[in-house]
């Protein structure tokens, strides 16, 4: 049934079809057997295997499970806004196998009785991986530090600030030393929250025009270089969640150069769209960090292209449709997103802009290698895979869309990239 998982444990081999496999590249489908839960055979063997079921992946594409760094599941929460049951089939829905957990829940994931709250919602009622991101200070308030400790043993990848900043830089450097000493990553979206203020979106032309509290690049630039130099000192490993500035990608490839452990990650729709899209007062393109120009678009682009940046994400945020429909300063940000991100995606490799190598390395072993884990289709490993047909279409509505949120970023226009079949763990989690 579409959008749910299935208890079918039966064993099934998949033919036909273009494979993306460990080294980044496009290549025939040898046949591959999925048993057990795990891939159970690549090539001539899954091929003369006798299954229960076979799938034709002809004209498609069959990749590793896509991983988002960075999804709001909204539970625990109010429900209102989603859930683990309606974001992981949204998830299952977009090709995505395996989501990291923002740590903006309600309430907040900042302790390990909510950190098992999480993992035991997605264990019952969600249907692919849920890795849940611990929050790095009480209530994300940036002030005390969180049980850290506490929040890795009870099974968080990594601990963050989600899209909250940490107003004191003592305090963030005390929390990257802390996470250090429990070997985790810190995962922050950067913004001097000073210098971004009451503004909601990027400081330029359109702003101007349309009278827009705006956001300047160096709310953002100095919250980089700030965690950069924090990051060397305290040698924690550091992730830049979110960046939407050409000028934090050389602050960042600079920083791999003297040897700083840090990777990064851009949302989608900062790919896609510029400041222009708010130039309607259309409040789904209130984000935060805000859409900046073409220059910034660009800049990211070729950023994921020369792989200083590691990884794509969602940034999915669903809200209830009162969120978005005030006037646009009194909206939440956010765009519902998490099903349109393979099919911007392959907007981009039809207009040049990526390559579908690129495209794919950087929704799954990008953010696989950020999580120290290797995420790839090969004997033994987990049966966490999608298949999609890159020519097939299918139009974002109330009536497809699986996400609580229909707030997506093109809604009612026609998309390319249908997704045919989503694995995860060899059980069906979307056909």
């Amino acid at each position: 049934m579409s959008g749910s998982q299935q208890d079918n444990s039966t064993s099934l081999v998949i033919t036909g079809g273009t494979l993306f496999d460990a080294h980044g590249q496009l290549t025939d489908n040898p046949g591959l057997l999925v048993r057990d839960g795990k891939i159970a055979a690549v090539g001539s063997e899954a091929q003369q295997a006798g299954v229960a079921r076979s799938v034709d992946a002809s004209g498609c594409v069959i990749s590793p499970g896509f991983v988002d760094l960075c999804c709001n599941l909204r539970e625990p929460g109010n429900g209102q806004k989603g859930n683990i049951a309606s974001e992981t089939r949204a998830a299952a829905h977009g090709g995505f196998t395996t989501v990291c957990a923002s740590p903006e829940t309600s309430p907040v994931n900042d302790s390990s009785a909510v950190t098992h709250l999480i993992r035991e919602g997605a264990a019952t009622r969600g249907v692919v991986n849920v890795l849940p991101v611990g929050a790095i200070t009480r209530g994300l308030e940036g002030d005390l530090l969180s049980d850290m400790a506490g929040l890795k043993n009870a099974g968080c990848v990594a601990v963050g600030n989600g899209s909250r900043g940490v107003r004191n830089a003592r305090i963030l450097r005390r929390c990257m030393a802390y996470a250090q000493t429990f070997d985790l990553t810190v995962m922050f979206s950067p913004e001097n929250q000073a210098l971004a203020a009451d503004g909601y979106a990027h400081d330029g032309q359109v702003a101007t025009r349309l009278g827009l509290l705006g956001i300047p690049e160096v709310a953002e630039t100095a919250a980089v270089m700030e965690m950069l130099l924090l990051a060397e000192e305290t040698g924690v490993r550091l992730h830049l969640s979110q960046l939407s500035c050409g000028r934090s990608v050389e602050m960042l490839a600079d920083a791999r150069k003297r040897g700083i452990q840090v990777t990064a990650d851009v949302a989608m729709h900062q790919l896609v769209y510029t400041e222009d899209a708010l130039a309607g007062f259309d409040s789904r393109f209130h984000v935060r960090p805000p859409l900046r120009s073409e220059a910034d678009r660009q800049a990211l682009l070729a950023g994921i292209r020369e792989g200083v940046i590691d990884a794509i994400v969602s940034q999915h945020q669903p809200h209830d449709s009162a969120a978005k429909q005030a006037p646009l300063p009194a909206t939440e940000p956010g765009l519902s997103s998490i099903e349109s991100v393979l099919s911007l995606g392959l907007g981009l490799v039809a207009a040049g802009e990526l390559e579908m190598p690129d495209l794919l390395s950087a929704l799954t072993l990008g953010p696989s290698r950020v999580l120290g884990r290797e995420w790839a289709l090969a004997e033994g490993v987990a049966a966490d895979l999608c298949i999609f047909d890159p020519k097939g279409h299918w139009v974002p509505s109330p009536s497809t869309l699986v996400s609580a949120g229909h707030h997506a970023p093109r809604f009612g226009c026609e998309l390319p990239g249908l997704m045919k079949l989503t694995l995860v763990g060899g059980r069906t989690a979307w056909q």
